[in-house]
């Protein structure tokens, strides 16, 4: 074989494709469960509502990264895009036949 036709191979390293986790959960979820339970704790004077508060928000944001790790991006990312044009959807407008003078 040619050795222009040889593939290259580059060393990937696994720690940069890694999802950065503390306890299984995105460190940005994590961070806004355990800052919640400490509100809730500070608001309430509650050690137990703020624990119930930081597990509940623990568990749905587990779920959450367990099952799309690539969501909070996604979710995050969309309130910076504008809605595009789309010609094929139709927006009706009403006519109520009154004329309006100044």
């Amino acid at each position: 074989m040619n050795a222009a036709h040889l593939p290259e191979y580059r060393p990937v390293y696994r720690s940069l494709h890694r999802p950065l986790t503390v306890w299984g959960v995105d460190r940005r979820l994590f961070f806004l469960a355990l800052l919640v339970g400490a509100a809730a704790f500070n608001l309430f004077y509650s050690f137990l509502a703020g624990c119930l508060l930081f597990s509940g928000l623990y568990g749905v944001a587990w779920w959450s990264t367990t099952r799309d790790p690539q969501m909070l991006q996604i979710l995050l990312r969309s309130g910076r895009l504008h809605a595009r044009y789309d010609a094929a959807q139709h927006h009706r407008l009403r006519a109520t036949g009154r004329v309006h003078g100044w």
